[in-house]
């Protein structure tokens, strides 16, 4: 099943660096679904997108995603997750972090006004995801389903460590 942890990333996340962040940030929904389901396996993850020490979360709106884009254009940056598996009656938390570098394309402002104007940056650290038709990414170096947002080698080690073993 799947369900939010309502926990208060900004609260909780506060000074923190990014690799810090999102293993932080994992491991806080992890818990707090853990209290309400202790008999359950429990996956947590949460990604974050850094440009150096600056921590890129999902844009608030479309004017926050275009300068988000302007900034990452013909650069390199950084995607992290933090993935944690808590299993309470068992005693066990395994938490992991999964690094990722992105280089994306020089983007014009024009093609940055057209892919904010679709919407597609809703939701997505970074105000882009590397799944969307032209996410303007040239290469990149690491786990490419980590940059979707849940790196599935990790996890699937994780969940086998459990007893769990996906598909």
């Amino acid at each position: 099943m799947d369900r939010p942890s309502n926990i208060d990333e900004e609260l909780l996340g506060r000074g923190l660096p990014p690799i810090e962040l999102a293993v932080h940030l994992a491991t806080a929904k992890a818990h707090a679904l853990a209290s309400q389901y202790p008999e359950d396996v429990v996956l947590a993850a949460d990604t974050v997108v850094a440009f150096g020490e600056t921590i890129l979360g999902k844009p608030a709106n479309a004017e926050h995603a275009r300068s988000m884009l302007d900034l990452l254009a013909g650069t390199t940056h950084i995607v992290i997750t933090g993935v944690a598996v808590e299993f309470r009656n068992r005693g066990v938390l395994i938490v992991q972090r999964v690094l990722s570098a992105v280089r994306m394309k020089s983007i014009s402002s024009s093609q940055i006004d057209q892919y904010v104007a679709s919407g597609q940056w809703r939701g997505k650290a970074g105000g882009y995801g590397i799944q969307d038709a032209d996410p303007f990414v040239q290469r990149l170096a690491g786990c490419h389903t980590n940059i979707v947002g849940l790196p599935m080698t990790t996890t699937r080690q994780m969940l086998q460590s459990v007893g769990i073993y996906p598909m």
